[in-house]
């Protein structure tokens, strides 16, 4: 049983009634937030169209019918007949009003560069990048891969795809040549747009070099357009016909391109996520299903405005990256944008940003947020955060002791912590908090609306209030992934999603839902532990061992045993200099306490880092493949490979 906690935040009643939710469920004719959930899940069609018109997403062909499930839920096809784009419903929608003079995009470098650009001023970037391209062949439907770091040329290179119809790859800037070349070859990519290199942690780090080794094995490309980002910290070496600098190709083009009518179902962005065994899985968003999707589930949800300020630092390579270009582009607010890791060039970077640039939407996973606790509070108290308005998690379910130092010491009390879970297939999230509903620690409000969320027992049956359940989806949402790309993707997506109940989405995480109706997310049902027939999700166990404050971080992971099925094994890094066989003890201890002694662990290890994603994801099913001497699988995320020799020093 997973212990809830009381409600620590509640909405003034000013806000709940000018927020634009409120505006929304008002329009729907719904009594409150939860019926308007209810009738969704009971009349999707309704709820969509309602949402798109309250939106006023931009068509240049009006749709004839909001959603098609004639070939069955998990190929819905949506906005029948429709035309659209990303480009007219974020960009170009504000060319006629006075957001077009306002500030879009506020850069900072690691290097403490800086650069602003209006809305006018990105949009002739965009139409430069645009012609620029059209001239190299590309065509509507093609794949340009974007392998850059977070400077404004990728949002530039992003949008301009996306307004010649192009479909935008975005590539984790931190990839070496395998994971590179493979993701080229697998997408057909003939184009690429890359940067000569990057700031990590003060260090000029080439990029070029590293995609020039990706594409002797990725004979397909033809053209690649350098951004000169690092021209006194990096050589680069041009390949004559094939390679271009973004600058010389876009000085010219001084015209206006036109923005491309696609159907409202056309491929925006193609983004390659990690597979467990092997090959990773091609995710497909849609111009009409991303934008609205993020729309919903990030400018409704959090209240984000014209006047407000969106930042989240992370790796274009991620989907935050094409969050974040479209809920501030939306809305006609900001984005700030910056380049380099969270404590470099100094270690409140994140407080410093926020102060400066009178952010009001916060993003940041709770793995980040561990290390800023680890800096200590005073970085925080010397800064002032008083232009927050809410601040945003997501990436993995918090713990009590991270919600309550982020609610505490950021927000000091008084701002709402927004979670919300889902991942890139889904287009955004699956559950999700609110401005308008009081929150409990680490808990959603509730299913995303529209999505059809609810808590399986092995049978496919709704669970009961405080049991362990599958998340997830009765009904389709427009944000899904259009399949797999590629030959033998719908097979794929099938047997991932959609087989295990009948015309039900299985996402592959544990929930609960408490008395209360709250929503609690326990890890990857991928990375069940079964200890006597019982079974529990990794992150239960987690936030004991944290909740101790001797551990900085923890991965829990479960181990064959003859007697119980699976053994638990704790993979900890001290928190504190003590005795490493008495902390063990207390570690154990601690979940024996709170679980009971069935779940006392069988193995405990301390290590001074775990193996983690580009996104700081802890890789737990990677762990349990070191300990088993089992093949890694896929590890083109990996950021960290010095992780792996501590695991693998370790005796089991």
């Amino acid at each position: 049983m997973v212990e809830t906690s009381e409600i620590t935040w509640r909405p003034s009643k000013p806000h709940i009634d000018a927020s634009q939710l409120t505006g929304f469920i008002r329009e729907m004719g719904a009594d409150d937030y939860h019926d308007l959930g209810g009738k969704a899940e009971s009349n999707p069609a309704w709820f969509w169209d309602g949402l798109l018109k309250y939106l006023d997403i931009g068509f240049y062909q009006p749709y004839e019918d909001v959603m098609d499930v004639s070939r069955g839920k998990a190929w819905t096809n949506w906005c029948v007949g429709g035309t659209t784009n990303a480009y007219l419903n974020c960009i170009e929608k504000h060319s006629d009003t006075s957001v077009w003079e306002d500030v879009f995009i506020e850069w900072q470098g690691e290097d403490e560069r800086v650069r602003t650009l209006t809305y006018q001023a990105f949009d002739i970037e965009v139409n430069r990048l645009a012609g620029a391209l059209k001239e190299l062949g590309v065509k509507p439907g093609d794949v340009v891969a974007l392998y850059l770091p977070m400077i404004v040329e990728v949002y530039v290179a992003f949008f301009a795809c996306a307004k010649i119809g192009a479909i935008s790859m975005p590539l984790f800037s931190g990839f070496g040549p395998g994971p590179i070349a493979s993701r080229l070859n697998d997408s057909g990519a003939r184009v690429i747009i890359a940067a000569d290199g990057t700031w990590r942690r003060r260090k000029a780090e080439p990029m070029k070099p590293i995609l020039d080794d990706a594409c002797i094995d990725a004979p397909a490309v033809e053209a690649i357009i350098v951004v000169g980002h690092m021209m006194e910290n990096v050589n680069v070496a041009m390949m004559e016909g094939r390679d271009h600098w973004w600058h010389d190709l876009t000085v010219g083009q001084t015209g206006f391109v036109d923005t491309v009518e696609l159907p409202a179902e056309a491929p925006l962005s193609l983004a390659f996520t990690s597979g467990t065994t092997g090959k990773p899985k091609g995710i497909v968003q849609t111009h009409i299903g991303f934008v609205t999707k993020i729309a919903l589930d990030l400018n409704l949800m959090t209240d984000f405005t014209g006047q407000d300020s969106f930042f989240w630092l992370s790796d274009f390579g991620w989907m935050v990256g094409a969050m974040s270009a479209v809920v501030p582009s939306f809305a006609g607010g900001r984005l700030i944008v910056a380049e380099g890791a969270p404590d470099h060039p100094r270690s409140d970077r994140f407080w410093h940003l926020i102060e400066k640039y009178k952010i009001s939407h916060f993003g940041i996973a709770p793995t980040a947020i561990r290390g800023a606790m680890a800096l200590g509070c005073e970085l925080v108290e010397n800064h002032d955060l008083s232009s927050l308005k809410a601040i945003i998690t997501a990436g993995e379910p918090a713990t009590p002791d991270t919600w309550k130092w982020m609610f505490e010491v950021v927000g000091k009390s008084k701002i709402p912590i927004i979670n919300l879970s889902g991942g890139t297939e889904i287009g955004c999230s699956i559950v999700t908090g609110t401005t308008i509903l009081p929150l409990k620690p680490c808990a959603f409000n509730g299913p995303s609306l529209g999505s059809g969320a609810a808590v399986f027992d092995p049978d496919g049956e709704p669970i009961i209030a405080g049991r362990v359940g599958e998340l997830v989806l009765t009904q389709p949402s427009i944000g899904l992934t259009k399949s797999f790309w590629g030959k033998g993707g719908d097979e794929r997506y099938l047997e991932t999603y959609w087989n295990d109940y009948p015309d039900t989405w299985r996402h592959g995480d544990f929930a609960m839902i408490d008395e209360d109706g709250y929503w609690y997310l326990l890890g990857r049902s991928d990375d069940t532990i079964k200890v006597g027939g019982k079974r529990t999700g990794p992150a239960e166990i987690e936030a004991i061992i944290m909740s101790t404050g001797e551990a900085r971080e923890v991965a829990v992971v479960g181990l064959p045993d003859e007697r119980s099925g699976e053994a638990i094994c704790v993979i900890a890094i001290p928190a504190i200099s003590t005795d490493p066989l008495v902390l063990k003890g207390r570690l154990s201890q601690a979940v024996v306490s709170k679980m009971g002694r069935a779940y006392r662990p069988a193995h405990v290890h301390l290590v001074s880092d775990l193996p983690r994603t580009r996104s700081m994801k802890i890789m737990r099913r990677l762990i349990r493949s070191v300990l088993l001497d089992l093949p890694p699988g896929d590890l083109s995320s990996l950021a960290n490979p010095e992780a792996l020799d501590l695991l693998g020093e370790i005796k089991l």
